[in-house]
């Protein structure tokens, strides 16, 4: 008869455990520490099974301390499958990289970069002249300017050309992004002053030369990124804002918001304002993302006058706000890749994804379905099309045909797409959709890795 003495002598002591070669690789991967403690509780519930249930537990102590150790400490970004239908969807990261950022990023990260380092005269060099110099080039603009977002670019701007004094725009331009990051309160932050003009769908260039007085500062434009206004509509073009503000010797700036450095509509997209093109119109500073339409790292661009330019370098928010080594690495990697336009769909992850055509997305899922549906027998499991977005605010009105596989419960419970839903989310590589009108949909534009996708969810 098994006693419960004869099973506390069965438990293996930490030492002879920590000595099994079969342990080592867990002690490499968490630590000493950690293991011991791992194995510490271990014990303690094995004790416990005894007192409780008269039987040792049934794990392999090795398998069963790497798991729980595991288990323990997840990473806090962890990849998933963005198959939400917003390509560049703001909580889970936006643009992804291409290749050529994410190795500039990694050497970065290696090695002792020149961040700040002149080679030529062997002193302080600026973080921001090599990327100015590929901007100018790639702009036309005069000067650069880089921060860490594009709210930072926009605070920055204000607060280093207009503080104490009136920034003039349009009421239909007052616009608030995600987090409610509204101008008027980045205004109030920045010290200056907010004159409105004009109406909510209409503003004609006499409200704009009408405002401005000995107090006026600037005359700004900020792009309706995540809205549009349709209908009876006015507005002041840049190219004639900028004209007003050279007659009135009043610089005129403009939040591109995403910004795009080429022009969309050769791949099938609405053509989005361009820095290059309001700079040759004019327009004194121009800011925009460098994580959305331009496909690489979140940071905050200005491209413009050489004299603003070297105020907002000069301004104390500058430092507070300045972007750091893998920041610049990826922001230069990218850049370069539009010095060769041809092969941005090739290279750039982000045009590659907006590009791709609805026929050949329907063919993915007809492809996937055929693996997909047998394991799914409580869903009928379908190819259906659908309607992706860019997101983040970028070409707010546009939607991207596409194609999806879709997962509508036979038994017509809205329960069973939640389970589904939560039990793909926590897969080792989570599977993200979204639930509408009765069903569970994976919009496919963002699946590139088909092999890895299966294995998720043929688990």
């Amino acid at each position: 008869m098994t006693t419960q003495h004869s099973l506390y002598s069965q438990l293996p002591a930490t030492d002879r455990l920590l000595r099994d070669p079969r342990l080592l690789p867990v002690v490499e991967k968490f630590g000493h520490v950690r293991t011991v403690e791992a194995l510490r509780l271990l014990q303690a519930e094995a004790r416990d099974a005894i007192r409780q249930q008269q039987a040792l537990p049934q794990w392999d102590w090795f398998l069963e301390v790497e798991k729980r150790l595991a288990a323990d400490t997840p990473p806090g970004l962890r990849p998933v499958f963005n198959l939400t239908g917003t390509v560049l969807h703001t909580n889970l990261g936006r643009a992804l990289l291409a290749e050529e950022a994410v190795a500039a990023v990694t050497q970065a990260m290696r090695q002792p970069v020149t961040l700040e380092y002149d080679l030529d005269g062997a002193g302080r060099g600026h973080r921001d002249r090599p990327l100015a110099e590929l901007l100018c080039q790639l702009t036309g603009a005069e000067d650069a300017c880089i921060v860490n977002n594009n709210a930072a670019a926009v605070l920055l701007m204000l607060a280093a050309t207009a503080a104490q004094k009136e920034v003039v725009v349009s009421r239909g331009e007052l616009v608030e992004i995600g987090g409610a990051f509204r101008i008027p309160d980045v205004m109030l932050q920045a010290g200056c002053s907010l004159r409105e003009v004009g109406s909510t769908n209409r503003t004609h260039a006499k409200d704009y030369r009408a405002a401005i007085n000995e107090n006026t500062a600037l005359l700004m434009k900020v792009h309706t990124s995540n809205y549009a206004i349709e209908g009876f509509t006015h507005a002041v073009d840049e190219a004639e804002l900028a004209q007003m503000g050279r007659e009135m010797n009043v610089p005129v700036v403009a939040d591109l918001g995403s910004g795009s450095l080429v022009d969309l509509s050769q791949f099938g997209l609405p053509k989005e304002p361009m820095p290059q093109e309001l700079i040759a119109a004019g327009v004194s500073l121009v800011s925009f993302s460098g994580d959305k339409l331009l496909g690489g790292p979140q940071a905050g661009i200005i491209v413009g006058k050489r004299e603003l330019i070297a105020k907002l370098q000069q301004h104390p928010l500058k430092r507070a706000l300045r972007a750091d080594k893998m920041t610049l690495a990826a922001l230069e990697a990218t850049l370069r890749l539009y010095l060769h336009p041809e092969k941005l769909t090739e290279r750039l992850p982000t045009l590659r994804l907006l590009s791709r055509d609805a026929a050949s997305l329907h063919q993915l899922g007809e492809t996937l379905l055929a693996q997909v549906a047998p394991h799914y027998s409580d869903f009928e499991v379908r190819v259906e099309p659908c309607l992706s977005q860019p997101g983040s605010g970028s070409l707010p009105v546009e939607r991207l045909p596409g194609a999806a596989l879709t997962f509508t419960p036979r038994d017509g419970r809205g329960s069973q797409l939640e389970a589904l839903a939560s039990r793909w989310r926590a897969l080792p590589v989570p599977v993200i959709g979204r639930i509408k009108n009765g069903r569970l949909w994976l919009d496919l534009r963002c699946l590139e890795d088909q092999t890895l996708f299966l294995e998720m969810l043929l688990k």
